[in-house]
């Protein structure tokens, strides 16, 4: 396949014009292999657990003040839950292509390389990014083994009939995460925080999307990939977008195929959960998703089927809309674009426009044309 194809008419195959963003560094500091895990606090260890297990989680080890979560893959944990006062997303750690990574990262950021608590043992670099999150850079001593994978179902397209005297009964389970794909985050600082994971962590842009009549102000949501060469990776690691809110939006976990992600949502739905949004298929991406609540109104995702770009892939360019977000699937819910109104989304609103930030009433009003779009 050309892979200038896959951008068609968003000049991706001349990479950007003068002045636009390229979406990359030209020297940056590392380049991570991954996603690790993501940290998040919460009161009721016991609570999280429950939902971890619904959702399709396997639990990799369990202290009385940390959960740590896990997919089916060979690897790290997925996440860890920390016991705490309220819950809030504390930040994700990247998986450091190799040990003398960490080194290199902590030489030119000014830190150390501190012992990881993660399970079989690690060592890490941490990190706060321009938004404030804390990031962790990590080298894990021993690997998760894989765990029994839910196995994809046997289809028949057209004429070509693979399945045969046999009939479909997926049993009525969680669908099984396999792992951590990515995370999304808000930001009132995006052009910085864009720039620092391009510089620091090596990642690079698939796609920007943009405000309707302000492209020359450049982007305001960008899907992050990590840059293996030619190995294909994930369309995004890591997506971060403009907005008032300055935190977590939500977290992906892949699983088998589309099957998995209706069965378990049936699973979900049957013992009282939250759908968000879903099922469908996105553009930017093109995974299979489907969007729910925990107990503690965090969004997950399980997500299926995305697509995969090497390094030689320039960012695609397209304007920002609520209706752009799917390929087919039911409209975007008002919970998913965070545009449910509230006393404390004001706040927000106002706290972000009087602040030092990159949000501008005109950008407040592109943004939220956008999400009624």
């Amino acid at each position: 396949m050309d892979v200038r194809t896959a951008h068609q008419d968003l000049h991706s195959e001349r990479g950007a014009p003068r002045g636009e963003h390229p979406g990359r560094s030209r020297n940056p500091v590392i380049k991570v292999a991954d996603l690790a895990w993501l940290e998040f606090e919460k009161p009721n260890l016991d609570r999280a657990e429950v939902f971890a297990l619904d959702f399709g989680f396997s639990v990799a080890a369990r202290t009385p003040d940390a959960l740590w979560l896990r997919g089916t893959f060979a690897g790290s944990p997925c996440m860890v839950i920390r016991r705490g006062r309220t819950s809030r997303f504390i930040g994700p750690a990247f998986r450091a292509a190799e040990r003398a990574d960490l080194d290199r990262l902590a030489r030119a950021t000014g830190t150390d390389v501190q012992d990881a608590d993660v399970p079989g043992g690690g060592r890490s670099v941490h990190l706060l990014d321009p938004s404030g999150f804390p990031v962790r850079v990590a080298h894990c001593a021993e690997s998760l083994p894989s765990l029994p994978e839910q196995q994809p179902l046997l289809l028949n397209f057209g004429t070509d009939h693979s399945r045969r005297n046999t009939t479909q009964r997926p049993p009525r389970e969680p669908s099984r995460i396999q792992r951590l794909g990515h995370v999304v985050l808000e930001t009132r600082v995006f052009g910085r925080a864009l720039d620092w994971y391009l510089d620091t962590l090596g990642l690079i842009v698939s796609d920007f999307l943009f405000l309707d009549g302000q492209r020359d102000r450049g982007p305001t949501m960008a899907f992050l990939r990590c840059d293996l060469g030619d190995l294909p990776v994930d369309h995004h690691t890591l997506a971060m977008h403009l907005g008032p809110g300055n935190g977590y939006v939500h977290s992906a976990y892949q699983v088998t195929d589309l099957d998995a992600i209706a069965v378990g949502g049936e699973y979900l739905k049957e013992r009282g959960y939250k759908r968000s949004w879903g099922i469908g298929r996105h553009i930017q991406g093109s995974q299979l998703f489907d969007y729910w609540r925990d107990p503690d109104h965090f969004m997950l995702e399980h997500f299926a089927d995305g697509d995969l770009f090497s390094r030689d892939l320039e960012p695609g360019w397209a304007p920002m809309s609520a209706s752009g977000l799917a390929q087919w699937g039911p409209p975007a819910t008002r919970d998913f674009l965070g545009t449910n109104p509230s006393p404390a989304k004001v706040r927000e609103v106002l706290h972000a426009l009087r602040g030092d930030n990159e949000l501008d009433p005109a950008r407040l009003l592109g943004l939220m044309k956008a999400m009624s779009s």
